[in-house]
């Protein structure tokens, strides 16, 4: 396998050393293929998520394909725009001369995707990594081997392997994936896995953009419609089961709304998955046993409000809330990564930011305020990658938003002309003419020096 991955990544430099990947025609064209590829094979996606994950026909689309259309229909629209070299101001210290900035492809991508949304983290960045005019590497999750085998066969059958491949396996394939010297690394996976893949990447001082997670909060202001923060929370923390990376982690609400809250939560949680989601035929599943005794581990009975039902063998996990959760409960120690919701309550606004900021910076944060003060006081003093106000989740589901993290929870930016600009190198370029000849670098005199003191003073 090393021997042919080796051999793979040489076919895709010497193709991209020929230079087709970055005509502008040609990239559209490729993103147009690839369209049509993911239209003609809606069915056999669909199908696949359902086998890997249970997730019904109206969630895949909404999650893993929907989105991409629109993410390919703006990178074609402006790509003609956002791939033209930009022209930038010239000092007059460089009297004469004309300034540029060229935006060039890295060459070779490396592109690692996770499980949880199988099919959309794999081609998202893809879209990015042709718009930019780069070839790739797809490694897809062994975890979903049903959505990782149609990605397979949808780019073999769409794109020849010297510009776009995939390559399926365990986490040996991606550690001799990591081993070669490609131009572009993009990780979406657990911040345990990406610091690996910056340790790998830092051997060959690979640029990376990496798109993890982490405990991102819900915070319920005083003021809040509860009604619509209830219901909007729901939505996000249990679809796909919780295995979201910027699912609502924690609930913080203000004490005194407390009881109307968590029935409103329970409320829509029955209407939405009934009284027993395990009998909810479209209810998705957890990915593997051991994710399912993993989130286990962190239900405490004593402390469920509602739900905590589990089945190892159907990889099902119940949707549960937790009340009275502190800082030190177990299912406050990580990201959950699954259908647990715990809540925290608090007194007043600084004890948010005290408590938000006991864990590292979260991918996201979801306020509830109708309070004009209380959101830019929330804003200002919380460092997180994205979010939303009265909403969870759908700030991602728009291309002219960019989507990372910050410290831990990642580093750089996708979706839009975002992605277009994390597999773009901006290449500086001064111009300068030849009629005439500035002698003033060149001289040595005191009248010299008091020119050039007064040029850039």
């Amino acid at each position: 396998m090393k021997d042919a991955i080796q051999s793979l990544v040489q076919k895709q430099k010497q193709y991209f050393y020929s230079g087709e990947s970055k005509d502008i025609a040609f990239r559209k064209e490729q993103l147009q293929k690839l369209k049509n590829a993911i239209k003609d094979r809606e069915r056999d996606i669909l199908d696949a998520v359902k086998k890997d994950l249970n997730k019904s026909e109206h969630e895949a689309f909404l999650t893993e394909i929907g989105f991409l259309y629109n993410e390919i229909k703006d990178m074609v629209k402006n790509i003609d725009y956002w791939a033209t070299p930009r022209k930038e101001k010239t000092p007059i210290t460089h009297f004469g001369g004309k300034s540029y900035v060229y935006k060039e492809p890295y060459g070779v991508t490396l592109i690692i995707s996770p499980w949880n949304y199988p099919f959309q983290l794999a081609v998202a960045p893809l879209i990015g990594a042709i718009g930019a005019g780069n070839t790739a590497i797809i490694k897809p999750s062994e975890f979903t081997p049903n959505t990782s085998m149609v990605i397979r066969d949808l780019i073999a059958s769409t794109f020849p392997e010297k510009y776009i491949a995939v390559v399926e396996g365990d986490a040996e394939v991606s550690k001799s994936l990591l081993d070669e010297n490609v131009d572009y690394i993009f990780f979406t996976g657990s911040t345990q896995v990406g610091k690996k893949v910056m340790e790998a990447a830092s051997k060959h001082l690979t640029p990376v953009t990496l798109e993890l997670g982490g405990k991102s909060p819900a915070i319920i202001m005083d003021d809040a419609n509860l009604k619509i923060a209830a219901k909007r929370i729901v939505w996000g923390k249990f679809i796909n089961a919780g295995q979201t990376c910027v699912a609502p982690d924690y609930i913080l609400v203000h004490e005194k709304r407390r009881r109307k809250f968590l029935k409103l939560l329970m409320h829509y949680t029955k209407k939405w998955f009934g009284e027993e989601a395990r009998k909810n035929r479209i209810y998705p599943k957890i990915v593997h046993e051991k994710h399912v005794d993993r989130l286990v581990s962190m239900i405490d009975q004593d402390k469920v409000f509602y739900g905590g039902g589990f089945d190892r063998e159907k990889r099902y996990v119940e949707p549960t809330i937790m009340m009275d959760v502190n800082m030190n409960d177990d299912v406050m120690a990580e990201e959950i990564f699954g259908p647990i919701l715990p809540i925290m309550f608090y007194k007043d606004d600084y004890e948010i930011i005290d408590i938000v900021r006991q864990r590292p910076n979260p991918l996201a944060l979801y306020l509830f305020t109708e309070n004009k003060e209380s959101e830019k006081f929330i804003l200002s003093s919380l460092s997180f990658g994205g979010g939303c106000v009265n909403d969870t989740i759908m700030h991602l589901a728009t291309p002219y938003l960019p989507f990372g993290g910050v410290g831990e929870s990642g580093m750089g930016a996708y979706h839009g002309k975002s992605s277009f600009d994390t597999f773009t190198h901006e290449k500086s370029v001064l111009k300068q003419p030849t009629s005439f000849d500035l002698p003033i670098r060149y001289g040595q005199s005191d009248a010299s020096l008091k020119t050039l003191r007064r040029m850039w003073d």
